[in-house]
């Protein structure tokens, strides 16, 4: 991959960070100024690991893409700094064409796609004329790496949604960026095909080295693909770090909550399940069990299907909590049910 790991042709006065990861925020903020002013991104200090796929995730509003676009240098910090390499990242006001060197960015739509050009022709572009016989073989071996090389001669309008999220990054891809960027990048493509892209996403990375950025509002999508997860909320960085980490031992309950739809209870909610603490805790839908007690406290309220498992809502008049059990119980809705709880988290 083409090595631009400088910025000074840009800014002149920058000077190189030594020992911080591949991209690194420090005391980063972006302000979008109207009417009333808007606080996208709030004193945020973070850093991606180089050959990882890392997620940033959380609620709509939350901050990801504006991170992303940060990230990227379509926009520029209202304070703080973005380094890439230890180098300050072009913005805007730095450069003509506002984006990294070493990066590419894949976006929602496809605005960058021709879609009455041939799949191959959208690839094909992207790569000068000065070696034809190269750029006839990088444009199929990309093709052949997104697995879309059957569909070289078909016009990007007549494909699917998943098909297009494709070639939208194999034209990313084609000139071998050193850090792609995407947002919201599955968002299009079929529930039934969407384990595959991000698998074949995995092995790119794997192969290649690419480092890999992605914003997602989906947990099912980072958890099983991502590396590292940044934990987005109101503009700022609740927690970062592994999936596993994040879904286990979240030190905050939004975490929880976004990662496994954990129950979150106060501590007199807990102490009505014999939890005697001060902290607010949270219980995975997994942790709890029940069984049917015509004396319990709690009651079947809802059973909602899921597919090979079925969510549970039991109340037992002041709250209500969500679990997941498998093999299915026989019971029904109305039916009293004891609770237990095999763990718990504590939030200080």
């Amino acid at each position: 991959m083409a090595q631009q790991t400088s910025s000074c042709q840009y800014i002149p006065t920058d000077q190189e960070k030594i020992g911080i990861p591949l991209i690194y925020g420090e005391d980063l903020s972006h302000i979008f100024h109207a009417k009333q002013d808007v606080v996208a991104v709030r004193k945020v200090d973070f850093g991606i690991k180089e050959g990882k796929i890392t997620a940033i995730i959380g609620e709509s509003g939350s901050g990801k893409t504006t991170l992303l676009k940060l990230i990227y240098g379509l926009l520029a910090p209202s304070s703080g700094e973005v380094r890439y390499r230890g180098w300050l990242i072009p913005t805007r006001k730095d450069k003509l064409i506002p984006g990294h060197d070493a990066m590419k960015l894949v976006s929602q739509g496809f605005d960058d796609l021709n879609l009455y050009a041939k799949v191959w022709d959208n690839i094909a572009s992207q790569l000068p004329n000065t070696n034809l016989a190269r750029k006839e073989s990088k444009t199929r071996e990309t093709l052949d790496r997104l697995k879309i090389l059957h569909l070289a001669q078909q016009r990007v309008a007549d494909l699917s949604g998943g098909e297009k999220q494709r070639v939208a990054i194999a034209r990313a891809l084609v000139n071998e960026p050193e850090a792609l960027l995407m947002d919201e990048p599955f968002n299009q493509v079929d529930a039934a095909f969407r384990d595959a892209l991000q698998q074949d996403m995995r092995q790119i990375v794997e192969d290649t080295g690419l480092t890999i950025v992605l914003v997602s509002h989906d947990p099912t999508e980072v958890l099983a693909m991502a590396d590292e997860l940044i934990v987005m909320k109101n503009a700022q960085i609740v927690e970062q770090g592994s999936p596993t980490k994040l879904y286990y031992e979240p030190t905050h309950s939004y975490t929880a909550q976004l990662l496994a739809k954990s129950n979150i209870l106060s501590p007199d909610q807990a102490a009505r399940l014999d939890i005697l603490t001060p902290h607010t805790i949270g219980i995975h839908q997994e942790d709890v069990t029940f069984v049917e007690n015509p004396q319990g406290v709690f009651y079947v309220k809802d059973i909602r299907f899921r597919g090979f498992y079925k969510e549970w809502v039991l109340h037992n008049g002041e709250f209500s909590l969500h679990a997941i059990m498998h093999p299915l119980p026989a019971i029904s809705i109305g039916s009293k049910v004891t609770v237990s709880i095999a763990k718990y988290i504590t939030f200080r």
